[in-house]
C-alpha cells in the first residue's frame, strides 16, 4: 500500500485542478485557481504526529484553495484515500476536522476516496451522542468499486483515467495476467488519444505504469516496450543503455557469464538455467533500478521514490550514486 499511497499523493498534486472539478463539479465557479493552491502536508503531519511507523498515511492531503470572493477568502480541502478497511476511519476523519478547524477557523471540505476491494465498506459519517447531546459529522465520499467504467471512459476529465486505473488494479487476481496486460495497454491508448497537456499525460501514464503491476515481471518490460511503440520511440533511452551495461557487468561478477549487449534478457535466461528464482531476483533488481533512475530524472522526491519501490531512502541514494551519469 505504501507505493500506491505515494502514487496517489503525487497525482493529486499534479492534477489538482482536475481533481477538484471531478469530485466537486461546482468548483469551476467557486475557486480562483489562478491565485495558486498551497499544499499543507507538513502542517497536517505536525497536527497528527502519531501517523508514523507502520500506520503512516502518506496520501492524506490538506490544500489551501482561494475562492472567487476575494484574495483573503479561502477554504481548506482535506483529502484522504483509503485503501483498506479501518474501523476507526469515521472518528479519524472527525479528528482531522476539529484539529484543523481549531487552528485555522476556516471552512473545510473533506472527501474520502475508498480504493479498497470490499463492496460493503463505505463509512460516510461520524456520530456520537449522550444525554441529549448529539453530534454528526458527514463528509463527501467516493467508492471506486461502485463506479461505472463506461461513464468514466466518456468523461472528458483527465482524473477519470485515475479511477479507471484503480478499477483495473482491483481486477488483479480475478482475471488472467494476459487479459490484465491487454486492458492496461488499452487504457494507455485511451489516455494517449485524449487532448491533454503533455505534463498531465506524463503524470497519468506514470500512475498507470506503477499502480497496475504484474506478478510476471517480464510483462512490465513488455508493457514498457509497447508504450515505446505507441509513443513512436525508435531508440532506447540513453539511461536504459547505461543500466544494461552496468547490470551486464554485475551479472558477470555474480557468475552468470554475460559477454554480450543483451544485458538483462541474457542474464535472466542464463539465470533461469542455473535456477529460476535467481533469474527472477535479477529481473526485480533491474526493474527497481530502472524505476529509481527514471523517477529521479523526472524530479520526483527521493522519499517518494523509496515508497514507490519499497526500499529505504539510503538504498535510493546508493543506486543514484552508482548508476547515475
Amino acid at each position: 500500500m505504501k507505493r500506491n499511497d505515494a502514487l496517489w499523493k503525487g497525482v493529486i498534486e499534479d492534477l489538482f485542478d482536475d481533481f477538484l472539478s471531478f469530485f466537486f463539479p461546482q468548483s469551476d465557479f467557486m475557486f480562483s485557481l489562478n491565485e495558486g493552491v498551497e499544499f499543507l502536508d507538513k502542517e497536517l503531519h505536525e497536527l497528527f504526529p502519531g501517523t508514523t511507523g507502520k500506520n503512516i498515511r502518506f496520501v492524506d492531503k490538506l490544500v489551501k484553495v482561494h475562492t472567487r470572493d476575494g484574495p483573503d477568502h479561502w477554504i481548506l480541502v482535506h483529502v484522504e484515500v483509503q485503501g483498506q478497511q479501518d474501523k476507526d476511519f469515521e472518528e479519524r476523519m472527525f479528528t482531522y476536522f476539529y484539529r484543523i478547524f481549531d487552528k485555522h477557523r476556516k471552512p473545510i471540505a473533506a472527501i474520502a476516496i475508498f480504493s479498497d476491494s470490499s463492496p460493503n465498506y463505505h463509512p460516510k459519517s461520524f456520530e456520537w451522542g449522550i444525554l441529549g447531546t448529539e453530534l454528526r459529522y458527514s463528509f463527501t465520499t467516493f467508492k471506486v468499486l461502485d463506479q461505472k467504467e463506461e461513464e468514466l471512459k466518456a468523461s472528458p476529465n483527465p482524473f477519470s483515467i485515475i479511477i479507471l486505473t484503480v478499477l483495473l488494479a482491483l481486477k488483479k487476481g480475478k482475471i488472467q495476467e494476459g487479459e490484465l496486460f491487454e486492458l492496461k495497454l488499452d487504457l494507455a491508448k485511451q489516455l494517449l488519444s485524449k487532448s491533454i497537456s503533455k505534463p498531465k499525460i506524463h503524470a497519468l501514464m506514470n500512475f498507470l505504469r506503477f499502480y497496475v503491476r504484474f506478478e510476471d515481471y517480464t510483462k512490465d518490460d513488455k508493457f514498457e516496450l509497447a508504450l515505446d511503440q505507441l509513443t513512436e520511440k525508435t531508440q532506447p533511452m540513453g539511461i536504459e543503455e547505461i543500466i544494461k551495461e552496468q547490470l551486464a557487468a554485475e551479472y558477470k561478477k555474480q557468475g552468470f557469464k554475460l559477454g554480450r549487449a543483451e544485458g538483462r534478457a541474457v542474464g535472466i535466461e542464463e539465470g533461469r538455467q542455473e535456477g529460476r528464482e535467481e533469474g527472477k531476483e535479477i529481473g526485480r533488481i533491474e526493474s527497481t533500478i530502472q524505476v529509481v533512475l527514471s523517477a529521479h530524472e523526472q524530479g520526483i522526491d527521493k522519499g517518494v521514490i523509496a515508497q514507490l519501490v519499497n526500499i529505504p531512502v539510503e538504498a535510493v541514494d546508493k543506486i543514484l550514486a552508482e548508476y547515475r551519469k
